[in-house]
């Protein structure tokens, strides 16, 4: 039986409530972010694939996936939220592009979108990235005139260090996580990411709304934004809300279960690498809080399945490419199927419509065809 918890969390809220009004996140700011990014030389909205032969193997009436893969060739949703922050960062500053240094810590995919952000915008970038990122992944954000500079410990140790550096040498910290003093380019982040939500709203049939979201989380910058979206869009009427998460970096379950954010120690190894961080982010809490029905903790083995799964579909399903985190919803689904009695917490069942967030593709091309057995171009051409 493959590794799989269930957290509900009991102080969600009631489907009536409605969005807190003095939640950070905004209707205006998401308008804001889709407007600017939306402007951007080759923006086009990410697919959103129906996969009714997956669905029907699982149980479910739809299944649906957003596919980032092609957003702006970085192969990842988090080009929607670093470089969107690097270009208010710069507004703010009022500063010349060139005099700036921006910086961040990364699993890999935010520092892809941080770097190519200030190389479209025309200022400097120092990414940190810590011990179990791949070397593939470091150069692909290298690819984007990036200094990268590997340091000792975990994500969030990589998170304190790129702080610290910050500070000495009068950078600007361009994190996707929010924490006490540290609040507005978190925010902008998460505003970029709430494109997805306004793509996936027009881009579903006419009266449609999925009864259930399965999102990845590491600090929770994606899930809460997401989560906020549809909240203030769809009041009562939007989808249970599942939080997805490795079981050896589940900060989000173990503070819904303890009520209060609580942080995971040690390594976080896992082959979902977007998603190895221990703590959870301030801003991201505030919505998930009470925005979130319940929390997932996988194994890697799910996760794995998952990729393998979309690489080879079954029926006339389209081919999809997804690294090891951009499969994490599906891979909670498939370690779901046989358990009935999380399922049924989680009210699964033959009526459910599940919308996906596909996050990353290919990222490290090495990796993927480790896993799969062929190259992303092998599998979209079969």
């Amino acid at each position: 039986m493959s590794e799989l918890r269930v957290q509900a969390n009991p102080r969600a809220a009631a489907r009536a409530q409605p969005y807190a009004a003095a939640q950070a996140l905004s209707a205006g700011g998401f308008a804001a972010a889709t407007r600017e990014i939306s402007a951007w030389p080759g923006y086009a909205p990410t697919p959103l694939v129906a996969l009714p032969a997956l669905a029907a193997s699982l149980g479910l009436a739809a299944l649906w996936y957003k596919d980032e893969r092609g957003r702006f060739g970085l192969k990842s949703f988090k080009a929607l939220g670093g470089a969107y922050a690097v270009r208010r960062v710069l507004a703010r500053q009022g500063l010349p592009a060139k005099d700036v240094t921006v910086t961040c810590a990364t699993d890999g995919n935010h520092g892809r979108s941080v770097a190519w952000g200030a190389q479209v915008f025309g200022c400097r970038s120092v990414i940190f990235i810590h011990e179990t990122v791949s070397e593939g992944r470091a150069q692909a954000i290298r690819c984007y005139g990036a200094e990268v500079r590997r340091v000792k410990g975990n994500y969030d140790d990589a998170v304190r260090h790129a702080a610290a550096e910050a500070a000495r040498n009068g950078w600007y910290v361009v994190s996707d996580t929010s924490y006490a003093g540290y609040r507005d380019v978190p925010l902008d982040v998460m505003h970029g990411y709430g494109v997805m939500a306004a793509e996936i709203a027009a881009q579903l049939p006419a009266g449609v709304v999925p009864t259930h979201v399965f999102v990845q989380a590491g600090v929770g910058a994606l899930a809460a934004a997401i989560c906020a979206s549809f909240w203030l869009r769809w009041g009562a009427r939007r989808p249970r809300f599942a939080v997805v998460e490795p079981a050896r970096a589940d900060c989000f379950y173990r503070s819904l279960e303890a009520g209060r954010p609580t942080a995971v120690h040690g390594d976080l190894d896992t082959v979902m690498a977007g998603l190895a961080c221990g703590e959870v982010s301030q801003l991201a809490w505030e919505v998930l809080e009470t925005g979130a029905d319940a929390a997932v903790a996988i194994g890697d083995a799910s996760a794995l399945e998952a990729v393998r799964a979309l690489a080879l579909p079954r029926g006339r399903d389209p081919a999809i490419v997804a690294g090891e985190t951009g499969g994490a919803g599906l891979a909670a689904l498939l370690a779901l199927k046989e358990r009935p009695d999380l399922r049924a917490q989680l009210a699964l069942g033959a009526d459910s419509t599940l919308l996906l967030f596909g996050s990353e593709g290919d990222t490290d091309p090495e990796i993927y065809r480790r896993i799969v057995g062929r190259s992303a171009d092998e599998v979209l051409a079969a």
